[in-house]
């Protein structure tokens, strides 16, 4: 660039290369000058957009490696708490034995729940409705006792008050009788009156006759006899011998659960020395180590970096001013030679603002020339170190080809296979791999299974599940329970509920009862009869007949309320309490001999099964019991071969290292400053054409073009559609130098030339 700029200078001295201080006036010179400055403005525009991202890069730079101390300790920070906090997570998993020891002695403890209770609710479901069935005949053969003797006693009421209510209307139907053989019925008047009293006589008599229904005594005898067995005791002796199985479970236990607590505190002790087995610490020591040394190694050069990087800083600021300034001197000359430029004006007076935006121009062409090169080899050595870095560190880094490479055997080093093996346990034959540990740090996997350490200490084969519940598995199996057999009903109790079935209480002749009881006591209303009787007798004259008669309906009237209704209620009352007994025996031998039934056969599930329905939830407390320390020992393994000393801060570190400080931080705003400063670069050499191009239309030239006057065929006008063209001679032109222009510029721009030669 130098070099051009230097011939370019020495052709523009030779008057050739745009350099002669003359203007041709061509017709499309406006449009041209237009087009060169719109040109240029737009290359400026683009320019500016890569400088802006070169200051943007050049500052994000230096505002990252101010961060990179910071960045720094908070990764060390973060891998000396990871390793400074493994010895107690290891401390920590191992005490959380104290969990599920402190849940197996809280089931010990509640073992007359667990065991006991289990049983109960076992049993519960076949012995309870059976009682329950056994205490609803004891209660309905009290009840139906005492409704018999209530019955039997309404009976013999009702027996007397039917005699007595048929010898009063016997007694009332004979004195009518005598009353009607008055002599004052044989009178015409009385005569019809009387036949039709007589003649109603007939149905005045009592209908109740329950002189045919048996006594129910023998019933009654018959139920207190089973009453003498009291059902309901022996039911509720038998509810108590089930509900005292929790007790009783506690009782028998209280040895062996004082032996499996002892137990339990011994496999504590067990499970914790496991922490002092795992060789973590020694790991540990080793990656202390390596924390150290990177820590000091940073300390020690970090400054260095720093310093070098203000010097990067300057070198980079002074190249984006450099370009900054050749813009400034494009965009001045532009905005002076746009408000300077006038129309009028001839090339050779033209306006001094004008003319220093073409001079403006030019010295951005200059500076162009002259530091381009400068601008060119940064740009170079920018993208050399850029670009490769991005595309050989850090997009390998991201798919992890880069591991892939660092993985390959004896690359590293000649004698180890696998080199990050080698340099952590010193066994190089262990397949533990650079990119193996990076995904799994990056996961959060713990130490344990990222650096393969069961090749060393296998956790699996310490916790095997089988060799520390062995003892409890032995433990269980000497806890012998016996409940006692269950006699739900004694012999007396089975004689009782077969002496219930042969009773005979539900063969009572029900529907003799029910139909005598439902009839009304007599045949007609006694009422309505003395209405009717009162009614006829006022139609008698008056005398000793009429009197009579009016006397019995009083009697009539009386032995209703008095006699009739008592014996209604009582008829009433007997008829409810038949049918409710009725319906309380209905089907009473069925319903007897099915509870026989579920009686024998729960007592045969009692004396065969019980002892089985005890050992199989001996068994599952004992399995719940063992459950508790196969899940903890499943945890304890699962927390420490994947989740005990998660590494994310290694990878995060590693991350921060190569992906952040060196990609984010240097590579990617070394690229963007190349990427900007490199465009704007570019952008220059059209810039320069442009410039030099359009200096012309600015700057105020020496000479200019100038029109002689010579004669000229003057064209007839004539109208509009019949102009004819006729010769035109073509005016001479001479060039004259500035300091004889006066004379040109004044005559007039009718007499001038549209045409140059």
């Amino acid at each position: 660039m130098p070099l051009v700029g230097f011939f370019f200078c020495l052709c523009r001295c030779c008057n050739k290369c745009g350099g002669e201080m003359h203007q041709r006036q061509k017709k499309s010179g406006p449009f041209l000058k237009k087009y060169f400055t719109i040109s240029l403005l737009v290359i400026c525009v683009f320019i500016s957009i890569g400088i802006i991202y070169g200051f943007a890069a050049n500052h994000y730079m230096r505002t990252n490696v101010e961060e990179t101390r910071k960045l720094s300790e908070s990764n060390l920070n973060d891998l000396r708490t990871l390793l400074n906090v493994v010895p107690g997570q290891i401390d920590y998993i191992l005490d959380q034995f104290t969990l599920p020891k402190e849940k197996a002695f809280d089931d010990l403890d509640n073992i007359n729940l667990l065991v006991g209770g289990s049983i109960y609710e076992r049993l519960k479901p076949k012995v309870l409705p059976v009682l329950k069935d056994i205490k609803d005949l004891a209660e309905d053969m009290k009840t139906n006792r005492d409704t018999l003797v209530r019955m039997n006693t309404v009976l013999t009421d009702m027996k007397q008050s039917s005699a007595q209510l048929r010898t009063s209307l016997r007694d009332v139907k004979t004195s009518m009788e005598q009353t009607l053989m008055d002599p004052q019925c044989s009178s015409p008047a009385a005569a019809p009156t009387c036949d039709s009293i007589r003649k109603s006589l007939s149905v005045l008599d009592g209908s109740a006759n329950f002189d045919h229904l048996p006594s129910l005594d023998g019933h009654i005898t018959q139920l207190d006899g089973l009453l003498q067995t009291d059902l309901s005791g022996l039911v509720q002796k038998a509810n108590e011998s089930l509900s005292n199985i929790p007790e009783e479970v506690q009782n028998q236990t209280r040895d062996f659960i004082s032996e499996f607590k002892k137990t339990l505190n011994s496999l504590q002790s067990d499970v914790k020395n496991i922490s002092t087995k795992i060789p973590i610490q020694k790991t540990l020591s080793n990656f202390v180590r390596y924390i150290n040394d990177s820590e000091d190694y940073i300390l020690h050069y970090l400054p260095t970096m720093e310093e070098c990087d203000s010097y990067r800083w300057l070198v980079c600021l002074v190249i984006c001013c450099l370009l900054t300034l050749i813009l400034i001197f494009y965009l001045l000359g532009l905005l002076c030679g746009t408000l300077g430029y006038d129309q009028k004006a001839t090339p050779t007076r033209r306006g001094c603002v004008s003319n220093t935006g073409g001079l403006l121009l030019m010295v951005g062409v200059g500076l162009s020339f002259f530091f381009s090169w400068i601008i060119m080899t940064i740009v170079v050595l920018t993208f050399v170190t850029g670009g490769n870095m991005e595309k050989l560190v850090c997009e390998p880094y991201r798919n992890k080809k880069l591991f892939q490479v660092l993985d390959t055997p004896y690359l590293l080093n000649e004698d180890w296979k696998y080199y990050l093996s080698g340099l952590v346990f010193n066994k190089p034959d262990i397949n533990l791999t650079f990119e193996q540990v990076y995904s799994d740090c990056k996961e959060n996997k713990g130490l344990y299974a990222t650096l393969k350490l069961d090749h060393i200490y296998n956790v699996s084969e310490q916790l095997n599940i089988t060799k520390h519940t062995g003892d409890i598995n032995s433990n269980l199996e000497n806890m012998n329970i016996r409940i006692e057999d269950i006699e739900l009903l004694d012999k007396t109790g089975m004689k009782t509920l077969m002496d219930l079935r042969s009773s005979g209480i539900d063969d009572i002749d029900y529907a003799a009862y029910l139909n005598a009881t439902e009839r009304s006591p007599t045949r007609v209303n006694l009422i309505s009869f003395a209405n009717n009787l009162r009614r006829k007798a006022h139609q008698l004259p008056s005398g000793n007949l009429k009197t009579s008669l009016k006397s019995h309906t009083d009697t009539l009237t009386n032995i209703h309320e008095n006699q009739v209704v008592p014996l209604q209620n009582s008829m009433n009352a007997m008829h409810q309490q038949m049918k409710g007994l009725q319906y309380r025996t209905s089907g009473l031998k069925v319903r007897v001999s099915t509870t026989i039934f579920f009686l024998n056969s729960t007592q045969d599930f009692l004396t065969s099964q019980l002892s089985e329905v005890v050992v199989e939830e001996s068994k599952q407390f004992g399995n719940k019991i063992i459950s508790y320390f196969e899940r903890y020992l499943q945890w304890v393994e699962m927390a420490i071969t994947q989740q005990f000393a998660a590494c994310r801060p290694v990878a995060t570190a590693l991350d921060s290292a190569v992906n952040v400080f060196l990609c984010s931080y240097i590579v990617d705003p070394l690229n963007l400053f190349w990427f900007g400063v490199g465009k704007a670069t570019i952008l220059l050499l059209p810039a320069v054409i442009f410039a030099v191009k359009l200096a012309k239309y600015f700057r105020r030239m020496y000479s200019e073009d100038v029109y002689e006057d010579e004669p000229v065929n003057k064209v007839q006008s004539k109208p509009r559609a019949q102009t004819v063209p006729r010769v035109q001679t073509v005016p001479m032109v001479q060039t004259v130098p500035m300091t004889n222009m006066r004379h040109a510029n004044t005559r007039s721009r009718v007499e001038q030339g549209t045409q140059t030669i």
